[in-house]
């Protein structure tokens, strides 16, 4: 009997200039432990964001300026370097790692890494990964309205105080998690290895969908390009490669 929802869940939420991993960069980042009964515990930074301006737009969102980054964040390197640490301490004895639209932020993890020397989560640790967003979309396919983390949040009666600030996304989307695994068992009597397996699948069908809904749709057929279908990280591009579109909706 599988009982690795009994366990804790880590959760992973990254806070950024923007939306493209690519070119944009972590300004706020969370990795905590959660459920297992016991205590929800984490480790929060601050990066300087490698010196980059944070555009407005971004500030309104986690609330984060330039000038709070640049006077109070830590090198952008060491921060990513000590953020993957504690994801591969966490995930060394199997622990699952959750992430809210897991595709934009272990991919933005993985090119702050590369941007920056430091050895990327890929090549130190191989973690099974749950993604609320895709879970939830095959749990229940055919419900109306929104499925971003404060959508999910309402619908499963989970607490989200201080949106979009890291450390309390990274916990709200555990506990979704947590509430979805229990409601629809038979996501929790799935081995670890066979719900990542299985989500493969299922986040390339469900961005096929959504592809597919765009081409159909006058005025968003320019948008196809930048659904991708990999999860729950894109492959880094090679040299002479165009940058990957951005993962996040």
């Amino acid at each position: 009997m599988n009982l690795w929802h009994r366990r804790p869940l880590i959760g992973l939420d990254l806070e950024t200039t923007g939306v493209d991993p690519e070119t944009d960069r972590i300004v706020t980042g969370s990795v905590v432990h959660f459920g297992g009964g016991a205590p929800t515990e984490g480790q929060s930074w601050l990066s300087d964001a490698g010196g980059v301006e944070i555009p407005a737009g971004a500030t309104a969102v986690h609330g984060i300026t330039t000038e709070a980054a640049r006077g109070a964040g830590r090198p952008a390197g060491v921060v990513v370097a000590e953020m993957i640490d504690a994801v591969v301490a966490s995930v060394a004895d199997g622990l699952p790692l959750v992430a809210m639209n897991a595709t934009f932020d272990l991919t933005m993890l993985d090119r702050e890494a590369r941007r920056h020397g430091v050895v990327p989560l890929v090549d130190r640790a191989t973690p099974y990964v749950l993604d609320p967003k895709v879970l939830d979309k095959r749990a229940d396919r055919f419900r109306k309205g929104g499925r971003t983390l404060t959508d999910l949040c309402r619908h499963y009666v989970v607490p989200l105080d201080g949106a979009h600030t890291s450390d309390a996304d990274a916990v709200a989307a555990c506990a979704v998690t947590w509430k979805l695994t229990n409601r629809y068992r038979w996501l929790a009597r799935m081995s670890l290895s066979e719900l990542h397996s299985a989500q493969v699948l299922w986040a390339a069908e469900q961005a096929a969908e959504l592809r597919a809904y765009f081409e159909r749709t006058p005025g968003k057929e320019d948008w196809v390009s930048g659904v991708r279908l990999e999860w729950p990280i894109l492959p880094a591009p090679r040299a002479g490669d165009e940058a990957c579109p951005s993962s996040r909706p």
